[in-house]
């Protein structure tokens, strides 16, 4: 039986003065080596999720546990070597060479240098960038897609059990989002005990990518399950439209034939 890695339970979060619901009262949990997909438009809570897992932003009810463990309890940093998080902005250390960006949190963790540099080029074969061309070049000369690799390279570095990506392919062109999504799906493929949580507000990118899709609306979950069943059954009126959408882009390419 699968092991359950996260699971929110009744979790509140609250913003401004307002006290207005960036989260509302929400239940759910994951499994381990899922991908899961979280989407909604903007507001609806999705990159809050992401941010109370990763402790970067606190509940203000309810409680959230890391393989069981109530996350209030455990030290952060613990915690968050436990997790790789890649974002839309990459943040690669621009001084840095891209071997030298890999290596960040394996250094801080006193990694053996061989293991490192064994580490740098068995990541980058991962992402698809040659070792011997990338890992001594500058984040400024590589491509949006180049460094959105290496980001994700550098967030498996350390080799953590869960993956957070908040909209990692939102900042490139479209066909390099498509080859970058591909290549996630067989990272994850490649790395079954991981589990990803991808935040997007791309409907097909969600669906394509999701082992299961977690549906978000003012801060409500409205639908978590497989893509298939979500579009056979629907439960809500936010998530008829959404289908409704995908459904009148495929009528207009269709016309275009």
């Amino acid at each position: 039986m699968l092991q359950t890695v996260i699971e929110f339970k009744n979790v509140t979060k609250l913003y401004g003065e307002e006290k207005s619901k960036a989260v509302d009262d929400i239940s759910f949990a994951i499994k381990e080596g899922e991908f899961i997909t979280v989407l909604g438009s903007s507001g609806s809570g999705k990159t809050t999720i992401l941010k109370m897992i990763n402790r970067l932003i606190r509940e203000d009810s309810g409680n959230i546990t890391f393989f069981g463990e109530d996350i209030s309890e455990m030290n952060e940093v613990d915690l968050r070597r436990e997790i790789g998080y890649v974002v839309q902005q990459i943040g690669l250390f621009p001084h840095m060479t891209v071997a030298q960006n890999i290596a960040t949190v394996p250094e801080l963790l006193k990694w053996d240098k061989k293991d490192i540099q064994s580490r740098i080029k068995e990541l980058l074969a991962l992402v698809q960038l040659d070792p011997e061309i990338f890992a001594d070049r500058k984040p400024k000369e590589l491509s949006g897609g180049q460094q959105q690799r290496v980001g994700v390279a550098r967030a498996l570095a350390a080799n953590p059990k869960v993956m957070l990506l908040d909209e990692p392919f939102g900042a490139v062109d479209a066909i390099t989002r498509l080859q970058l999504q591909k290549e996630l799906q067989k990272i994850h493929k490649e790395l079954s005990d991981k589990t990803f949580v991808l935040v997007t507000h791309d409907i097909n990118e969600a669906f394509k990518l999701g082992t299961r899709v977690l549906i978000m609306d003012k801060g409500k979950v409205c639908q978590f399950d497989t893509p298939q069943e979500i579009i056979r059954n629907p439960k809500t009126e936010f998530v008829v439209n959404l289908i409704a959408t995908v459904k009148e882009h495929e009528a207009f390419w269709g016309e275009l034939k």
